[in-house]
């Protein structure tokens, strides 16, 4: 990925124009998504009609395969994480967002994942930590400032 055009899609996230913020969120998940070409990316939609439909395991299984075959498409393991998260399987989620972040340290989606999860098993802390590095990205993502405050009010 060309570092260039991410450094402005990173600002963009940043700019007052919610429309320039909206657009530049878009571009970096169908970055994510496309990583691996058009079949990294079907796969990961085939995965997610599994999950809507109720098979979980059978879409568990496409993303387990993805990341044996693709280690280095962060979207397998960020997609991979949410599964886990839905299942309240936190502490395996939560590795699996560390692994995007280590891949893509940027990935808004995995450190607002990974707060997600700290926040879950109690562990207020880290979750404002992983929402405001989220919020550094973001800085309008209500939804982050949003939980930082739940989780300030929940160490008191």
């Amino acid at each position: 990925m060309d570092s260039a055009y991410i450094d402005r899609l990173l600002q963009a996230l940043k700019d007052p124009d919610e429309t320039v913020r909206n657009q530049a969120t878009g571009e970096f998940w169908h970055m994510w998504f496309h990583q691996k070409g058009v079949q990294g990316a079907k796969r990961l939609i085939e995965s997610q009609t599994l999950v809507e439909a109720e098979q979980g395991e059978d879409a568990k299984a496409i993303l387990d395969q993805l990341i044996v075959t693709l280690p280095d498409f962060a979207e397998a393991w960020n997609r991979r994480a949410v599964f886990y998260y839905m299942q309240g399987n936190y502490l395996a989620a939560a590795k699996d967002c560390e692994k995007t972040l280590e891949l893509i340290p940027y990935h808004f989606g995995a450190l607002h994942g990974l707060g997600l999860c700290h926040a879950s098993v109690g562990n207020y802390l880290d979750a404002i930590q992983c929402f405001r590095r989220t919020l550094d990205i973001q800085p309008f993502s209500l939804i982050n400032q949003r939980l930082v405050l739940e989780c300030i009010a929940k160490l008191n």
